[in-house]
């Protein structure tokens, strides 16, 4: 019998209570499927609706359920990093707890990541947002994949599996949702590989969006831009493991990108 990774799925959450049940109990049955090993970890943001109560309640129901309070909110860059650091199997995935992305296809994940992949990033097929919202989100990854010199398809994509050990190799300190693009500018200097796979995305029944709104873009546009100094500019990212692999020419470490074809 082959041995699989053991896996870390865990959710961000902020006033998510109207969804944070399903994603719960599809992640448990997700990985029962694909691993023998794993857990399930909700990271509540200091939500101020009843998310709390619910996940008490699926505690009691599923004995594969860790869940980690903030007493306050610290920020979704705050709540990818404690679910990061609360993570304890070979293999992370994290997606959002607002369930604009269908957990099970994990399972599309986990068969590319093989021996030579270390990150395998979802992009999403079609955007079911608000217009505005698809077109700032377009404008937003077009302009962080020039400035940062990110390969990926989709750096807005919140849908990742990575294994943890790669994950170890790199130091976040954002705290607002500008982490995705620290983490994956500092994965590629890292020198980690990549896969890539499509998912579907879905309209939000339930909350509204704490990053792409009107009045987060100065904010946004601030934080990007004192990242872009860090990282690109002074070429500070906090990288504590560079991986051996990676070449030591300059501007040269760049991730093998690798998509996979999907039916639809």
């Amino acid at each position: 019998m082959t041995n699989r990774p053991s896996i870390s799925v865990f959710f961000p959450a902020y006033n998510d209570a109207g969804t944070i049940a399903s994603l719960v109990v599809l992640a448990d049955l997700t990985c029962r499927r694909i691993a023998d090993d794993y857990e399930v970890i909700v990271v509540n943001d200091g939500s101020a609706d009843h998310t709390a109560q619910v996940l008490a309640e699926l505690e009691t129901r599923y004995p594969r359920l860790r869940v980690v309070n903030h007493p306050t909110n610290m920020g979704y860059g705050g709540a990818l990093r404690t679910g990061f650091a609360s993570a304890t199997k070979d293999l992370i995935f994290y997606t959002d707890g607002d369930a604009q992305y269908d957990v099970r296809e994990l399972e599309d994940l986990a068969k590319l990541m093989t021996a030579d992949v270390d990150i395998v990033n979802g992009y999403k097929i079609s955007r079911s947002d608000p217009l505005h919202r698809v077109l700032i989100g377009r404008i937003y990854c077009e302009i962080v994949r020039f400035a940062f010199g990110i390969k990926i398809s989709d750096v807005d994509c919140d849908f990742r599996l990575v294994r943890r050990s790669c994950y170890n190799r790199v130091r976040l300190f954002s705290t607002s949702g500008t982490i995705c693009v620290e983490m994956i500018k500092c994965f590629q200097d890292a020198g980690l590989r990549f896969a890539e796979a499509p998912v579907h995305h879905f309209h939000r029944a339930y909350g509204k969006s704490q990053f792409f709104n009107f009045r987060r873009l100065f904010k946004t546009f601030t934080d990007l831009s004192r990242l872009w100094w860090r990282l690109v500019v002074k070429r500070q990212a906090q990288i504590a493991f560079p991986d051996e692999r990676a070449s030591t020419a300059p501007g040269e470490p760049t991730p093998a990108s690798i998509k996979a074809s999907k039916k639809h």
